[in-house]
């Protein structure tokens, strides 16, 4: 697996309630988009940019010039986009510090786990 390939399922195993209200077993990227694209900005290095989706901004990023769109799932539409540069506080903007800081904690886990080789969570 990628690195990029990792990050996706340790975010796939942290997703909850507690990185976004919108959560739901159904569509657990529900309103992760902000979050998300901070914590891939931390663990790695990716540009954070944004594009309009109706009256709101959509977060995502650009790793390397290529596009990662985590949380693209929640959307019924295709997304047109426009990698517009966003900054970290404009992503914070669309969560709050407490589910940014689960969130970081969670995946950062995962990845830990994962490279020691010790799944019995899973």
């Amino acid at each position: 697996m990628t690195k990029t390939e990792d990050f996706e399922r340790a975010l796939q195993k942290s997703w909850s309630l507690e990185s976004s209200t919108l959560w739901s077993e159904e569509t657990p990227t529900a309103g992760q988009c902000g979050v998300t694209a901070l914590v891939a900005n931390d663990i790695l290095n990716a540009l954070i940019v944004k594009t309009r989706f109706g009256l709101t901004w959509h977060f995502y990023n650009l790793i390397d010039g290529k596009r990662y769109d985590f949380t693209k799932a929640q959307f019924e539409y295709p997304i047109v986009y426009d990698d517009i540069p966003a900054s970290r506080e404009e992503a914070l903007a669309d969560t709050n510090d407490q589910q940014y800081g689960y969130l970081s904690k969670a995946v950062t886990a995962v990845l830990a786990t994962d490279l020691t080789g010790d799944n019995s969570s899973d």
